[in-house]
């Protein structure tokens, strides 16, 4: 099967066109299409891999629709200010444009207007279902879905079924699934693909998927012995390969992240930058400048947030219970920044000021507990290093579940007495006494810093679910 010659955008644009006929009611069920769900926290490996899946999975089958989980942010400015690595990735892999594409740049006005044209997001969705009078339970729209970059809805009404926050409304059956995140066993034997294996990231998962089922030719792992078999890459195929391969670089540190490499993440970069090499309109896009620009935009992303944005910027959430209190489910946060904790301590205004927003953020949410954690390079010494700050919301069961937390993963994760690692990032001893003070507020150096969210949160889950 042959590529799509038809661009990114124009794709993009048809697809939200789509979606506005399916919601209005103007296309019968066999031609519904598959909506393509990135996890909660819509980072830049959700996102992409959402639209890479879709540009190619709509060419075999049904029409495939990208929806960015985000059920608080239209797209627009909005998404631009808050996911601006996104749009960094997004502009580099569409220039030069393919004749007839729209003309932008990444100014607030020029990327907010592309980005409102061309990206649905679950805010958008429940909107559009309010503008139809069609945003209740009542008026429930059913859908198929692929979930990419995680496996299991949040809201489940029977298995491989569910709804996502912010958009009750819609009941989702998910249909395939390609994720890199331990497995939650919600996606019934009928899904396909169904690949749910470890990666670096989730595009590379993408990138073997879609050449495994032959929409995607030219990226299998090992190139075809037979040049002639495979069609050279048109511009637009060039494009995608470029935003395929942002994520993949940035979640393994160029390919440096000895800890997080895997053989699949090497030959999606591999399989990728043949195509590229083979497309001359397009800057080939193994130049480390490249890497370089989107890691700085995301490095840089948390500098116009507020708190409570950088803490909900990268979040996810799980409920556990634990056998000796079936009746008090435990609702647990996770929040990841690649900024220190004395970094937002002083963008808080302070220790107390920071506990009292974090504090703020998880009764929101109606957390028991609140985890943060920080993965930064120092400024100084170059130096890469984690952070642990674990919050309990109660006296209770939460207190219990991180002092099991504590007995259980402390060794595995290398925790150690918190301290600040870059020189004149502020006085140690105010933080640590305000967000380490107490049974319930604990904070460390994870000197194990191959341990990201996907290892730090099962370790968490089963704290609790020892009890």
């Amino acid at each position: 099967m042959n590529p799509p010659e038809h661009s990114l955008l124009r794709f993009l644009r048809s697809a939200l066109q789509t979606h506005l006929r399916f919601i209005a009611g103007g296309l019968s069920r066999t031609d519904a299409p598959v909506y393509v769900i990135g996890n909660p926290s819509a980072d830049l490996d959700s996102i992409i891999s959402a639209l890479v899946y879709s540009y190619f999975a709509n060419t075999a089958s049904r029409r495939h629709i990208p929806l960015l989980n985000l059920p608080n942010v239209p797209s627009g400015a909005e998404l631009r200010r808050l996911r601006p690595e996104f749009v960094k990735a997004l502009w580099l892999s569409t220039q030069p444009p393919i004749p007839g594409d729209d003309r932008w740049d990444e100014t607030p006005e020029s990327a907010g207007w592309l980005l409102q044209d061309h990206i649905l997001t679950v805010a958008d969705f429940a909107t559009h279902l309010q503008q139809r009078g069609a945003s209740t339970e009542a008026h429930r729209l059913t859908a198929d879905a692929v979930l990419v970059d995680w496996n299991a809805l949040p809201r489940r009404s029977r298995p491989g079924t569910g709804t996502l926050d912010g958009l009750p409304a819609v009941e989702f059956n998910v249909v395939g699934c390609v994720d890199h995140h331990a497995d939650e066993h919600f996606c019934g034997p009928s899904v396909s693909p169904s690949l749910i294996t470890t990666a670096g990231s989730c595009a590379s998962l993408i990138v073997q998927t879609l050449a495994s089922t032959g929409v995607w030719p030219g990226c299998q792992a090992e190139p075809t012995p037979t040049p002639t078999a495979t069609p050279p890459p048109t511009q637009a195929e060039a494009q995608v390969a470029r935003l395929a391969l942002a994520p993949i670089l940035i979640d393994t540190a160029n390919l440096t992240a000895v800890d997080k490499v895997t053989p699949h993440d090497t030959d999606a970069c591999n399989a990728l930058r043949r195509r590229l090499a083979a497309q001359t309109d397009v800057q080939a896009a193994a130049d480390d400048r490249f890497y370089t620009q989107i890691l700085t935009a995301k490095q840089t992303s948390l500098d116009l947030l507020t708190v409570d944005e950088i803490l909900a910027r990268d979040y996810k959430q799980w409920t556990e219970t634990a056998p000796r209190h079936p009746s008090t489910p435990l609702h647990i946060g996770f929040c990841s920044m690649v900024q220190s904790i004395a970094w937002i301590v002083r963008k808080a205004g302070g220790p107390q000021a920071f506990l009292d927003d974090l504090c703020g953020f998880a009764a929101q949410r109606e957390l028991g507990i609140v985890v943060v954690m920080t993965a930064v390079t120092a400024q100084t010494s170059g130096r890469f290093y984690r952070e642990l700050l674990v919050c309990a919301l109660d006296e209770g069961l939460a207190t219990e579940a991180l002092e099991a937390f504590v007995a259980q993963a402390a060794a595995q994760l290398g925790l150690e007495e918190w301290t600040t690692v870059d020189d004149g990032e502020g006085d140690v001893l105010p933080i640590r006494r305000v967000l380490g003070g107490g049974g319930s507020r604990r904070i460390w150096l994870q000197t194990d810093v191959t341990k990201s969210r996907k290892q730090v949160a099962p370790l968490m889950r089963r704290a609790v679910a020892s009890l």
